[in-house]
Formats: C-alpha cells, structure tokens, sequence
C-alpha cells in the first residue's frame, strides 16, 4: 500500500520548494508590457537583486537556466583564444569549462575531485605561473549541486591577490544565491551567476548575471559579445523590453517580486541561519544513522559542506533503492546522482543527495528526516536507529 497520496515533497536541489505566495503572485492574466505595475516592478527589483548578492555593481537579467548564463557570462568576459582557468570541484565546474572550451577559449582545468573545497595555495601557484597574464578570467562553483561542496570564495580571491593576476573572477552562485551566505563585493568577485529556481524559489526559467565595473571594462573589448548574450544593453535599458531582449518573462517577474520579497522580509542573515541550522539537523541524523551502517556524507568536513543540498553514498544501489522507496510510498522525491559513475551504473546508484532550499522550515526537515528512517527500516538498509531524535536534540537547541 502506499501512503504517497497527498501534496508531493519533491526535496531535490532545484527546482525548489515554490512557496504558495508565488504561485498565487503568478496566477493572473497577461499582463500590459508596455507601460504600467509591470515594468515598475521589474524597475523595482533591480536595488533587490543587487541587495541579495551583496554588490552595487551591475545586474543583467535574462530568460534562460543556468547553463545559458554560463555563455552568457563567457560571452561578456572573454574573446575566443582567450585562457581560462577553471577551478573544479564537480560536476558543474567541468560544464561550465566545456562550455569556455566550446565558446572558442582555451581552457586549463584545475580539478580538486569530488570531495574537496578549491586549494588557494594551488589555485595562487598557478596564477604565479602565469607571468605572461594569459589567463584572462578564473572561474569557480561556490556550491558544487553535485558534490555540495562550498568552495571558499573570500580565499580564492586572496590568492588572485597574492599573486598580483589581473585576471576576471567568476562564480557560480545558482546552488547557493539566498541559503549559503554570499558577498559578491566584500568577496571580491567579479562576475556572479545565479538562476531563478533554487535559493530564489521562483520557477525555472530566469536567470541572472552581475558584473563588477571591472568586468564591464574588461568585456568591452572583447569579441564574443553576441545580441542575445550581451549584458551592456540588459544592464541599462530604457524600455522593458531591453531587460530581456523582447518580450519579458512576464509572470515568472510576478513571481520573483514575491520571492524577493520574502527574503528581504526574513533579513538576508536570517535566511543564512535557517538554512544553516536546517542543514545541521540533516547532518546530526546522518552521523548517527551512519554509525550502524554505510551511510556516509560526500564532503567529511562540516565547514566544506553546502546548506542548500547534501550529497551522501550508501552503497551497492541502495541510493536509488532509497529513493525509489520514499517516492513511491511515502511521496518524497530525493536528488539523483550526478558526477558519480554513469546513470544506472552501480557507482552512481549508490549515491543520492538531499535538497534542502530556499522555502523549507523545521517540520519539513524533520518529516524527510522521518521518511528516511522509515526507508531504512523497511529496506532493512543498515543504521543506527535514533537519526531523528539527534536531529530534534540539534534543532531545539538552536532556538
């Protein structure tokens, strides 16, 4: 029998939780794109989007996922030939690499494996080895979906310094733009992209490139810069429709307006913390579940670890065993694998990953934390009994 009847828990790293306040703000007929509420709010939002990624700089908005705004920010910031430097820590490090390389740029790869944090040491050693400064922009992922691991982006730029390279820093910020806290310029990043559906809890389909004056100056005379990509024009429109280079994504604005909202209302420091603490409830069972069992996290070290997913490896398949199990009977969605071994294979089967963003509370966690253990116990997958009362212990004692 299955108990999956009722409204579904997908608890995957994005799409998120879409908060009922954005659906309603998006339930409504087409709206006037010429003049009116519309084009004030898209205004509007601009200072609070600049707000949330901690910059005064530039903002460019586009239609489009995360892999576009890694060609739109290429576009911008490099000419083909250009060197790229690329630091890696999973899955999506390598694609925004391939995508460098199929743009035209000649691309270096440091690659730190799948369960590590970007070195600085390594990362300012070969910047010192560039003394020609042919690397032109260096790129990282601050939250690895795949692997969740949090990169230390306050480091890496004090590498960039230490080795006196002039080169574009860009980061990676759509795992982790509005759950790990993120201060574009006190961090000195110099291009950051984020998307609309994990952190911002607004549906797929937006997405969103910031850029320091730096990197303006520096894109100006490049060669890459197409019509669509180019963040000059969406950066400083006159009419709405230059925002998006035609017509807008008219309701997913509706939508983002109230998720914004919602975050500015809570206090960015304050959503920091809930997904903090939420993340610790997660991580309090698993050590305890861990102790009778194979169950283990992906990254060992708390402080490398992201507050938004978490990914975690039980071994011979039942990853997917899991997963499978808490869909069908109890209506809980867990992330797939991705970056361990090829989809299907016994490698990859035995990992899964935990979303854990954007509009999620205490009762959330703990009901996935609960459906886990129920998992376990009808799977009779090896643990320790008792992950959810370490998760209660951690939680009532953060309030």
């Amino acid at each position: 029998m299955s108990l999956a009847n009722g409204r579904h828990y997908l608890a995957i790293p994005g799409p998120s939780v879409i908060p009922d306040p954005v659906l309603q703000a998006m339930h409504r007929p087409a709206p006037n794109i010429y003049t009116g509420e519309l084009v004030e709010l898209t205004h509007g939002l601009i200072p609070d989007l600049k707000t949330i990624a901690g910059t005064e700089g530039n903002v460019a908005l586009y239609i489009t996922n995360g892999h576009g705004l890694w060609e739109a920010s290429l576009t911008n910031m490099i000419s083909r030939g250009d060197k790229v430097l690329v630091c890696v820590t999973g899955n999506f490090g390598h694609g925004w690499a391939d995508v460098a390389r199929r743009l035209g740029a000649d691309v270096e790869v440091l690659d730190f494996g799948k369960q590590a944090p970007v070195d600085p040491a390594r990362l300012e050693e070969a910047l010192k080895a560039d003394t020609d400064h042919k690397i032109k922009a260096v790129l990282t992922v601050h939250v690895d979906t795949a692997t969740s691991v949090r990169n230390d982006v306050a480091a890496m730029r004090k590498a960039i310094d230490a080795a006196g390279h002039p080169a574009v820093f860009g980061v990676d910020c759509i795992a982790s733009l509005g759950c790990d806290r993120f201060e574009m310029d006190a961090w000195g990043a110099d291009v950051m992209i984020a998307a609309s559906q994990k952190g911002l809890m607004t549906p797929p389909g937006m997405g969103f490139v910031w850029f320091s004056e730096k990197a303006r100056a520096v894109g100006m005379g490049n060669d890459m810069r197409t019509p669509y990509w180019d963040w000059e024009t969406r950066a400083n429109p006159v009419h709405l429709y230059e925002y998006f280079d035609g017509t807008p994504p008219t309701h997913h604005l509706y939508g983002l307006r109230q998720a914004v909202d919602m975050i500015l209302e809570e206090g960015l420091e304050n959503v920091w913390s809930r997904h903090s603490i939420l993340a610790r409830a997660y991580w309090a069972a698993v050590e305890h579940w861990g102790q009778g069992g194979n169950l283990k996290f992906n990254i060992a070290e708390p402080e490398y670890r992201s507050h938004a997913v978490t990914t975690l490896s039980l071994g011979d398949g039942d990853g997917t065993r899991l997963r499978s199990w808490l869909t069908e009977h109890l209506g809980i969605t867990l992330g797939i694998s991705l970056g361990f071994g090829d989809i299907g294979s016994s490698e990859s089967d035995g990992y899964f990953r935990i979303g854990h963003m954007g509009h999620i509370n205490a009762h959330m966690v703990l009901g996935i934390i609960g459906a886990m253990e129920t998992a376990f116990t009808a799977l009779d997958i090896p643990h320790k009994e008792g992950g959810s009362v370490a998760a209660a212990k951690l939680l009532a004692a953060s309030v």
